[in-house]
């Protein structure tokens, strides 16, 4: 049974005179990549994130609440919804279906001007037809008006006029395409990357039911969350020690919609996801600055009010009562302004001061109805100020203590002779006896050799304060060269390739993965800037007679030796980067023409988040609970 739609609209009008083109459909199969990104992975599943994204803009704007994502058993994807349904009336300037317009015209659809949406996500008019350029086939089936619709298309072009095939007093939208595999060659969909989409689009979109099944495995998810973002917010601190359940705020100014939820844990992070028309903002913009702004100051208000905080003491900063918050933000603005292409960041001004006004009106409003909610979070706030202060004198006494200044490097760093930071690597490695072979296999112009000793402090764990009582952080900071917390400087960074090259065992995989906790809790924006790798030295040298083969895996082993076909390779295990001499390690892992790098991304900054704490942090049952999970999956486990 299909639940019905709700039309709580200020005007239901959805007809063809709402459909305004501005341009044809051009050179989209020629240049995909202008469209979507890429033709890889990522671009295929952005296909079927274009489709649902126009029934999203049926649920924002009132009329919509059930969509269905269906992975066919030939690949090909199907998109239900009960909005209204793409009119199909005739196009009162193009003399035909609206339906066809926005489904093979580009910049044709309900976005534009005086359209049938205030506010919506997508790539504003261009998606379905996008989607269809770049399928071999689609069909649209549309239920309005009593009857079913119908169109199909090939490559974009469509087959035949829309043409009524039934009757139903049912409402809706039905999209099914097939990708064109000689653009994106492997068109096999992942369960798993579409369902992670729809359940933040599910939070996001509160009263909203989401589904997706997949024909081939049987597999089946629905989502539904009445709290919206306050249920997102549970999530994210399901394994966090909580003060209080979580705040949430909703408000409009003009066209501009807010929404925030925010729930402090006995974590020392800040963990702040935004949204701008459901599009996840990773390097945030008005939205957010207006969120912190409101956020600093109704809280130093409040602790002033309060007498928290005597009139001799200084204001709490911004990093203070960020100490430990989760936060989402999600708005909707009418004409968003997204900087990039990739619409990464909000750039639309006025946002700033609606979000500002709105949230501060709420949280302040909140504060005063709930006063021991409202001094547990500034208690945590001054906790964090104390933390800070003290991170401040000891950094200060070490530099006293030691006789250093900022920028002198430290003397475990053989630094390189290049002063171009474009230019320059640092390699983070694991050991002395790494770090010498390190130091003399390299290419001295461009390449620097930090060894750590030992196993580096848990940031996950610790309060500020205990960073720089860390000789290893100190070193690999003060190397860096854009110090961290208030005195962080992005533009001080001395190298462009930061390269963690750990032992390829148990203790270098743990190694690796504290100074993996320590960029991304510290240092964000060198991951997001693409500036952290992590290298792949070898796990095996193969050789028989005058045959030497460096091989980076198991399977890469076996097929080796299969083509070998010889009784006598000898078959060395390398464990430790020690083991190999400075010739080795350079020809196999530091030699930017033959070695293999991986870039350190961050795809999904949310279930990022959360993994580094069920790793890292202190609750014990859910890291069991992820290792028992993944344990058949580990492969070269050395014990």
């Amino acid at each position: 049974m299909t639940p019905e739609s709700n039309h709580n609209g200020s005007n239901g009008e959805y007809s063809a005179q709402n459909i305004r083109v501005l341009d044809g459909l051009e050179a989209v199969r020629l240049r995909p990549g202008m469209y979507i990104g890429d033709t890889g992975k990522d671009g295929l599943h952005h296909l079927v994130f274009e489709i649902v994204y126009n029934s999203i803009d049926e649920a924002m704007a009132g009329y919509c609440n059930l969509i269905q994502v269906i992975i066919n058993a030939d690949n090909s994807v199907t998109v239900i919804d009960n909005g209204r349904g793409i009119p199909v009336d005739i196009h009162p300037e193009k003399g035909v279906s609206a339906l066809e317009l926005v489904m093979s015209t580009l910049h044709a659809g309900g976005k534009f001007g005086d359209g049938a949406y205030s506010v919506s996500s997508g790539l504003h008019g261009v998606g379905a037809s996008v989607v269809n350029a770049l399928s071999k086939w689609m069909r649209a089936e549309i239920k309005r008006d009593g009857k079913v619709w119908r169109q199909e298309y090939k490559l974009g072009v469509p087959q035949d006029s829309v043409k009524p095939v039934g009757k139903s007093e049912e409402i809706g939208t039905t999209v099914t395409f097939l990708p064109d595999d000689e653009i994106f060659g492997d068109i096999n969909f992942d369960f798993d990357m579409l369902a992670e989409r729809l359940r933040e689009l599910a939070f996001l979109n509160k009263g909203v039911e989401i589904s997706l099944r997949d024909e081939r495995t049987d597999s089946e998810l629905t989502y539904y969350f009445e709290g919206g973002i306050a249920s997102l917010i549970r999530r994210i601190n399901k394994n966090r020690q909580v003060l209080d359940k979580p705040i949430y705020i909703s408000g409009s100014v003009n066209s501009t919609a807010v929404e925030v939820a925010i729930q402090y844990n006995d974590g020392y992070s800040e963990n702040v996801i935004a949204f701008a028309n459901c599009v996840n903002t990773k390097e945030g913009g008005t939205h957010l600055t207006g969120f912190r702004a409101a956020l600093t100051r109704v809280l130093n208000d409040y602790a002033r009010k309060n007498k928290f905080l005597k009139e001799s003491d200084p204001n709490l900063s911004g990093d203070d009562v960020r100490d430990g918050l989760t936060a989402v933000i999600s708005v909707r603005v009418s004409s968003p302004q997204f900087e990039g292409q990739t619409k990464a960041k909000l750039g639309n001004p006025e946002v700033k001061g609606q979000a500002e006004s709105i949230i501060g009106d709420g949280l302040n409003e909140y504060l005063e109805k709930h006063p021991e909610e409202g001094k547990s979070i500034i208690d945590k706030c001054l906790l964090a100020a104390k933390a800070r202060d003290a991170a401040r004198k000891a950094r200060d006494l070490i530099l006293k203590k030691t006789g250093l200044e900022l920028g002198t490097l430290p003397g475990k760093l053989a630094d390189c002779s290049s002063n171009n930071p474009r230019d320059c690597e640092l390699f983070l490695v694991e050991g002395d006896s790494a770090g010498g072979s390190a130091k003399q296999g390299r290419d001295r112009n461009f390449q620097a050799i930090l060894p750590l000793r030992g196993k580096i402090l848990n940031v996950e764990k610790a309060p500020k304060d205990k960073i720089f009582d860390h000789e290893e952080i100190r070193a690999l900071i003060t190397a860096l060269g854009t110090g961290i917390g208030e005195a962080y400087d992005y533009s001080k960074l001395r190298y462009h390739q930061i390269i963690i090259m750990t032992d390829a065992d148990v203790d270098g995989a743990h190694i690796r993965t504290l100074l993996l906790t320590f960029f991304y809790r510290n240092m964000t924006d060198l991951i997001q800037s693409g500036h952290l790798f992590i290298a792949q030295p070898p796990l095996y040298r193969l050789s028989a007679g005058k045959q030497q083969y460096w091989v980076y895996s198991d399977a890469e082993k076996d097929s080796r030796l299969n083509g070998m076909k010889s009784s006598k390779v000898d078959v060395q295990r390398y464990k430790g980067l020690g083991e190999m001499s400075p010739v080795q390690l350079w020809e196999t892992t530091m030699n930017p023409a033959t070695r293999s790098l991986l870039k350190v991304q961050i795809e999904d900054a949310m279930k990022a988040d959360e993994t580094f704490h069920m790793l890292m942090g202190n609750e014990v049952p859910p890291r069991k609970s992820f290792i028992q999970a993944h344990a058949r999956s580990v492969k070269n486990l050395d014990i």
